[in-house]
C-alpha cells in the first residue's frame, strides 16, 4: 500500500522528464523563493535486510570522498541556473547514513550547500544519524555545519529481532548518541520504530518502547514495516513466515500507540507522535501539516530540491528524479549536465488528487471549501468524489456541508482509503473529468 509521500507515486513516474526539464524548471523558480532541499547519501556501513531505501555498501572511503566531490559540482551547476535571492529554509541529509562522513568530507558538503544557497536564520537542518557510526568528530562538524535536528533509526532493541532484520544497535549506543547530541546543543531529535517486524510480540514492543520512551525524543514515528523482497532483494533474508500477521500488526500499532499517548505525546497523523511544543504539533492544529518524502513536515515551500544518486525533486510543475546509480549520477555532473533521467509533469486532476490524498492523510478530512478555493474544479465535481468515497467505505466515513470526515475507527485504514482517490493506482489518470 503506497504511503503517499508523493502523488503520482514514484512507481507511477515515468522517463520523459530529463535534464532539460529540471534545468528549466530550476530556473522558473521565483527569484527570493524560500525552497527546501534534500542530500541524499546512499553509504551505509553495512546494508540492513528490512531497508528498501536506496543504498549501497561503502567499500572504501575514497568511494565515499568521490560522491561528495559529485555532490559538490552538482550544487555548483545547480547554481549556475538558479535565480537570485533564493534562499534554504528546510534542508535534510538523508540516506544510508549521512555521519558515515569524515568530518572534513561534512565541512566540505556544508560549505558547497551553503554556496548554492544561505539557510535562514530559524531553518530547520535535519541530518539522519546512525549510532553506530558516532563520533566526536562528526558530530562536532554537523554541528558546526548548522544541524538542528537528529534522526535516528531504532527499530527495535530486541536482540532476536535485531538479528532478523541484520540490524544492531544497542540501546546503550543509542543513549551515548542522544547524551552527545544534546551537550553540543542538539534537542530536536526524531526517533524511527518499525512495527510488524519478525518476532515481534505487543509484550516485546513494549520494552523497546519504555526503553525510548527514557531518551524523550520530541518525535517518533512509528512505520508499519513493508515486505516487499520483489522490490527490495534484500528483505528476501527476512523469512515471510516469522513476520506478524495483519491482525497482530494492528495490536503492535496500537500498543505503541497507547504508550506513546500515556506518556503525553499527541498523535500526528496516521504514524508520527510528538511533544506538544514540537513544530508537527503546531502545524497540524494550524492545518499546515504537509506530507513529503521523509514523512510528515511543518515544509510548506512550493520547491523541493534533490541533489545526488537517486534523489527527487518537487516543483509545481511536477517531480523528477536523478539516476539511481551513484556512478551514472556522478558521470552526468561531470559531463556538466544534470542526471534527471524520470519524474512526472502534473496533467489533468494529478494536484487536486494529490490534495485530497493529503489532507486525509494529514488531518483525516477533506475540507469542501479549501478545495473549491485551491483548484479549478466544480461543485459537481468534488461532490461526486466525496460521495463515490463515502460509499466505497459505508460507515467509515461521513460527508457533510463542510466536507468529508473520516471516523476515529477508520483511522487505521486511511492509507487504503487514499488509494481509492488515486487515479493512477486504477488507470483512469488522464480521463476526461467534469472541472
Amino acid at each position: 500500500m503506497p504511503r503517499y509521500t508523493s502523488y503520482p507515486t514514484v512507481q507511477d513516474f515515468c522517463a520523459d522528464v530529463d535534464a532539460t526539464v529540471f534545468a528549466d524548471w530550476l530556473m522558473r523558480i521565483p527569484p527570493g523563493s524560500q525552497v527546501s532541499l534534500y542530500v541524499h547519501i546512499p553509504f551505509c556501513r553495512k546494508l540492513c535486510w528490512f531497508c528498501a531505501c536506496r543504498t549501497q555498501s561503502a567499500q572504501s572511503d575514497e568511494q565515499v570522498r568521490h560522491y561528495v566531490e559529485a555532490l559538490k559540482a552538482e550544487m555548483a551547476l545547480i547554481k549556475s541556473r538558479l535565480p537570485e535571492g533564493v534562499t534554504l529554509s528546510h534542508v535534510h541529509w538523508g540516506g544510508g547514513t549521512p555521519n558515515l562522513l569524515a568530518g572534513d568530507m561534512i565541512r566540505t558538503l556544508a560549505k558547497a550547500q551553503y554556496d548554492l544557497a544561505p539557510l535562514v536564520p530559524d531553518g530547520d537542518f535535519s541530518v539522519e544519524i546512525d549510532p553506530n557510526e558516532c563520533s566526536a568528530e562528526r558530530l562536532d562538524a554537523l554541528c558546526e555545519a548548522g544541524m538542528t535536528r537528529a534522526s535516528i533509526g531504532v527499530q527495535d532493541f530486541d536482540i532476536e529481532i535485531q538479528q532478523a532484520i541484520g540490524r544492531f544497535q544497542s540501546y546503550e549506543a543509542t543513549h551515548c548518541l542522544i547524551e552527545m547530541l544534546r551537550g553540543r546543543g542538539v534537542d530536536d531529535i526524531s526517533a524511527d520504530l518499525l512495527l510488524g517486524l519478525p518476532h515481534q510480540t505487543p509484550e516485546q514492543l513494549t520494552e523497546t518502547v519504555q526503553k525510548l520512551l527514557s531518551f524523550s525524543p520530541n518525535r517518533i514515528a512509528a512505520y508499519l514495516y513493508a515486505h516487499m523482497p520483489s522490490v527490495a532483494r534484500r528483505q528476501a533474508m527476512i523469512p515471510s513466515e516469522t513476520l506478524p500477521t495483519p491482525e497482530a500488526r494492528l495490536e503492535l500499532f496500537e500498543t505503541a500507540k497507547r504508550l506513546f499517548l500515556w506518556d503525553g505525546y499527541r498523535e500526528v497523523g496516521i504514524d508520527h507522535f510528538a511533544r506538544g511544543e514540537d513544530n508537527l504539533v503546531r502545524a497540524q492544529s494550524e492545518g499546515r501539516l504537509r506530507r513529503s518524502f521523509q514523512g510528515y513536515t511543518d515544509d510548506t515551500n512550493d520547491v523541493l530540491i534533490g541533489i545526488g544518486a537517486s534523489a527527487i525533486s518537487r516543483f509545481p510543475q511536477g517531480y523528477i528524479q536523478n539516476a539511481t546509480g551513484t556512478t551514472a549520477h556522478a558521470e552526468a555532473i561531470a559531463g556538466g549536465t544534470f542526471s534527471s533521467c524520470r519524474g512526472h509533469i502534473f496533467a489533468g486532476e494529478d494536484q487536486v488528487r494529490g490534495r485530497l490524498i493529503e489532507a486525509l492523510l494529514c488531518d483525516f478530512r477533506i475540507q469542501r471549501d479549501d478545495i473549491l478555493a485551491r483548484f479549478a474544479v466544480s461543485a459537481k465535481w468534488l461532490e461526486m468524489i466525496l460521495e463515490k468515497t463515502a460509499s466505497a467505505f459505508p460507515g467509515m466515513i461521513e460527508v457533510t456541508q463542510d466536507g468529508l470526515f473520516l471516523r476515529e475507527h477508520a483511522r487505521p485504514l486511511t492509507r487504503v482509503i487514499a488509494r481509492s482517490l488515486d487515479a493512477h493506482a486504477f488507470g483512469t489518470a488522464g480521463q476526461p473529468s467534469t472541472t
